[in-house]
């Protein structure tokens, strides 16, 4: 059942959990993104399986800005370098998912807001394609909103997560409906999802990845997010579960937090604390791969117990 707004469990609360009762991550190590003219490489998404060798889209930046570009990185020894030839794409965030025979990969498209003069607006937008060399534009979705995630359903439906804002979703919630096909995805269904009941208003969080689960559930990796009172942001990776069909989903559960990867730079002095969720590799040993951006400003992998097998059981 969804939670009643007398059961949601704040940051706090639920850091406190992890840390005395999460499972606890086991190794974390920086990947090196080069090749960049000395970018910053971070938010990260899992890494993707393309003509026979595993790429990491990665977004790319100056420390000092948020002009992002999508570049695809693959491993050559100790490194990570931007593949030859490869598209590169004026977008934040990647992420990835298949659908039938095709790949999807998506990001935050930045716009001159168009009533803050200064400001960007921003929306999500999704291509797909064969490879990734042949990814093409399909949908763009609603100004004003990022986290915007598709999954393939069972008989070729699809489920939509979304992340409205304002009156709707105050700082930033959690929505989900199905639609029966990609060509039925529109801004009007993304619009109309109901949302959870899974932040205190002054939080706030979004999904990065949906999984398929064993059973037929879908595992979603997120964030969940907050101000301190000095306005310094504090992210964090979460995971819950939902059912197709019914879209019951569990309670969140924090599975790191930004003292269990190694020390780096920040972007700014407000993100230090910052562990943005871009992706998870299942191992099939009981343990996975969480890939994140930290603080803004590096790529790093953490190995941690599998946080989906206990929603398979």
């Amino acid at each position: 059942m969804r939670q009643t707004a007398s059961e949601l469990q704040t940051v706090e609360e639920l850091l406190a959990d992890y840390r005395s009762e999460g499972g606890k991550p086991l190794e974390a190590a920086k990947l090196q993104m080069v090749g960049v003219h000395g970018k910053d490489v971070y938010n990260i998404a899992g890494p993707i399986k393309d003509d026979g060798e595993w790429v990491i889209p990665g977004r790319v930046e100056e420390r000092d800005s948020e002009m992002s570009e999508i570049h695809f990185f693959v491993q050559r020894g100790e490194v990570w370098e931007p593949r030859p030839g490869a598209p590169v794409f004026a977008l934040q965030d990647p992420f990835f998912t298949r659908i039938g025979d095709e790949l999807v990969v998506g990001g935050v498209q930045t716009f001159p807001h168009p009533e803050r003069a200064g400001h960007l607006g921003w929306r999500t937008v999704m291509m797909k394609g064969a490879t990734i060399a042949q990814l093409k534009p399909f949908f763009q979705g609603p100004d004003f909103m990022k986290d915007l995630r598709i999954v393939e359903l069972d008989g070729g439906r699809i489920g939509v997560f979304t992340r409205p804002q304002g009156a709707k979703g105050g700082r930033g919630q959690i929505g989900y409906t199905e639609v029966g096909s990609l060509a039925e995805l529109s801004i009007e269904a993304v619009d109309e999802a109901p949302v959870f009941d899974q932040f205190i208003i002054e939080e706030w969080g979004g999904a990065n990845e949906i999984h398929r689960l064993a059973n037929g559930k879908l595992g979603v990796l997120g964030h969940i997010a907050s101000f301190d009172e000095s306005g310094n942001r504090h992210y964090y990776p979460m995971v819950f579960a939902v059912e197709p069909g019914t879209g019951i989903n569990t309670p969140m559960e924090i599975i790191a937090e930004r003292q269990d990867f190694q020390p780096g730079p920040t972007k700014r002095p407000d993100l230090v604390d910052v562990v943005f969720s871009g992706g998870l590799k299942r191992r099939g040993d009981g343990t996975a791969e969480l890939y994140a951006g930290t603080s803004d400003a590096e790529a790093q992998v953490l190995r941690i117990p599998d946080p989906f097998l206990k929603y398979e059981k």
